[in-house]
């Protein structure tokens, strides 16, 4: 594994640590947030592997997905989950959006949300280290 790929990786381990922090302190908003931010690295692992460039400067999940080689791989249930995670990026920080996604999230829905989360970010790591 590439030390482009690594720094990625041990990037979304610890926004995962933060995550489950984030949970258990039930804030959900940042929680979803972070989630993302998991997504959204592992992803960029996979481009820094497989490209050896530098990820571009998107939050688009999907975007990153095609950039990495994988989105004709993803399973229905992992597309859900990166269209899920989108809005938990950027309008998750704005005032107008921000009220509307908390009031969609529930402590059971997160746990949900973590889980396919850390699920999604194991596959690619299995994949990574084909």
């Amino acid at each position: 594994m590439k030390n482009k790929t690594a720094y990625w990786l041990e990037l979304c381990d610890d926004d995962m640590l933060t995550a489950k922090a984030l949970l258990e302190s039930k804030r959900l908003l940042h929680m979803g947030f972070f989630c993302h931010l998991m997504a959204e690295k592992a992803l960029k692992a996979i481009i820094a592997e497989t490209t050896d460039d530098i990820p571009p400067r998107t939050h688009d999940l999907e975007k990153l997905a095609i950039l990495g080689g994988i989105a004709a791989d993803l399973s229905e249930d992992q597309l859900a989950l990166l269209d899920d995670l989108g809005p938990l990026h950027i309008e998750a920080r704005y005032p107008r959006h921000k009220a509307k996604i908390a009031a969609t999230l529930t402590v059971k829905g997160c746990e949900q949300l973590l889980s396919k989360t850390e699920e999604f970010v194991c596959w690619i790591k299995q994949k990574l280290s084909k």
